[in-house]
């Protein structure tokens, strides 16, 4: 039986950018960061407040994932937030473009610095 999701693997284009949005901006804790020689790629592993984790990857080379049209496969993480209208302000103080809110008014999306779609979710 499944009883959760430990983590989720993202990709990155731009190794230090990523890392300071995800630890700085979204103020997820650092885990553990290494380097692998034989792959010439960090992995950052970074907790999420409920305990999960999202692990960050940098592969030289690796080609970007289309995110508009929309493609098969994980269409994006969401986050639960106190309040999306307060998170949202934060997020646009900080230079990070976000959607208007739509359809349900309790949801924001906004993106990774790789367009990674990322979703506001207010409980």
């Amino acid at each position: 039986m499944l009883k959760a999701i430990h983590h989720a693997a993202i990709i990155c284009s731009n190794y230090e950018k990523s890392k300071h949005f995800y630890s700085q901006i979204l103020g997820l804790k650092i885990i553990a960061e290494n380097y692998r020689t034989e792959r010439r790629s960090y992995k950052l592993d970074l907790a999420l407040p409920d305990g999960g984790q999202i692990e960050l990857f940098s592969f030289e080379g690796a080609p970007a994932r289309p995110s508009r049209p929309e493609a098969q496969g994980l269409r994006h993480l969401a986050f639960v937030v106190d309040s999306v209208t307060e998170y949202k302000a934060y997020l646009l103080s900080q230079g990070v473009e976000v959607e208007d809110t739509r359809i349900d008014e309790y949801t924001g999306k906004f993106q990774d610095p790789d367009g990674l779609p990322l979703e506001l979710y207010q409980a």
